[in-house]
Order: structure tokens, then C-alpha cells, then sequence
């Protein structure tokens, strides 16, 4: 049997005649004619991956420039906005919370405590835990940034409508909770 790039078995691995050293790279007239390129035998989709990176991008492309015109990375401003929404929160919630990794996290709460947009506390109740909270400064870079990321989402609203970006969230939401139900966190 044959097997193609996609590790499927060839649809006609069976009926292929054998060739002989002789015929070796010299393709038959039957071959020539009933040759079909190798396809896998599941299904063709759409990469969910591929289209949510996609849908990212597009969306992105509008914050990215209102992002750079006040020197703030989007994973910058996802930690400041999520501290700027959610009071003070330790590593942990806040990189659930703003979707980024631990190792990342760690050094964006140094630089972004090097510019004074957020400090650290110990927590009172629990000395081992780190409290992470928005300062007055970084306060000010949402007030700055949230009216022009505003004018954005109001023009998606307006081209996608209210109701469909509302739909497309719910589902994302619970698109999301299967990870936390399967219990494994991977990337593809």
C-alpha cells in the first residue's frame, strides 16, 4: 500500500500495477490517464486556528497604530487594561485574565513597573502572594488610549453589527471553557 505526504492511504494503493526495474520513472498509458493527485481522505475544513489568527490580525491592525502612538505593546496594554478593570490581582489571575504566559508576564511587570504603570504589593493576608495594581500613570494611558479604542470598536459594531459581535463573543467564550473542561492547555 501506498501512503501520501498526509500519512492517508492512496485511494488506489491496491489496484497499482507493479513495475518492473525496466519501467522504473517510465509512467504507463493507464497510469498517465487515470493519475489523480494525492488528496487525503478526510474531510477538508477549515483551520480553526488559522481563521481566529486571521479574525486577530484584522481586528488588531486597527489598535496596533493607537497602541504604538502611546509607546504601549498590546500585551502591555492588555496587562493595563485588565489591571485598570480588575483591581489589584496576583501573576497568576492576571495572566489567565490577559492571556499571556508566566515566563512573558514576569518581564513586562518589571518594565512596565520601570515606567510606573503598575506596582507591586505583598498581600497582607498571604506574604507569599504578590498583589499587582494600577497606578495613577497607567490610569492615564487607558483614559488616553480608550476613546480612539473606542472609535474602533464602534466602526467594527457599525460594519459587523452589534448583535453578530455580541454572538461571535458568546461563542469565543464558550469556544474558550473547552479548554479549561479538557484540562490541557496546547497550542498548535
Amino acid at each position: 500500500m501506498l501512503i501520501n505526504e498526509n500519512n492517508d492511504l492512496s485511494e488506489h494503493a491496491e489496484t497499482m500495477p507493479n513495475k518492473t526495474d525496466s519501467d522504473a520513472g517510465q509512467p504507463s498509458a493507464s497510469d498517465t490517464a487515470t493519475a489523480k493527485p494525492k488528496r487525503s481522505l478526510r474531510e477538508p475544513r477549515r483551520s480553526l486556528a488559522i481563521g481566529l489568527l486571521r479574525a486577530r490580525e484584522a481586528v488588531m491592525s486597527h489598535f496596533r497604530p493607537i497602541l504604538a502612538a502611546h509607546d504601549v505593546t498590546e500585551q502591555q496594554w492588555r496587562v493595563i487594561r485588565v489591571l485598570y478593570e480588575g483591581g489589584k490581582l496576583d501573576a497568576t489571575e492576571l495572566a489567565d485574565k490577559a492571556s499571556i504566559l508566566a515566563p512573558s508576564l514576569t518581564r513586562m511587570i518589571r518594565l512596565l513597573e520601570e515606567r510606573g504603570f503598575i506596582t507591586k504589593h505583598k498581600d497582607e493576608a498571604d506574604g507569599r502572594r504578590v498583589l499587582l495594581q494600577i497606578t495613577p500613570a497607567g490610569e492615564a494611558i487607558v483614559t488616553e488610549v480608550m476613546p480612539e479604542s473606542l472609535k474602533v470598536y464602534a466602526d467594527i459594531d457599525a460594519r459587523f453589527g452589534v448583535q453578530r459581535v455580541e454572538q461571535l463573543l458568546d461563542m469565543l467564550e464558550e469556544l474558550a471553557s473547552l479548554r479549561l473542561e479538557n484540562g490541557s492547555v496546547g497550542e498548535e
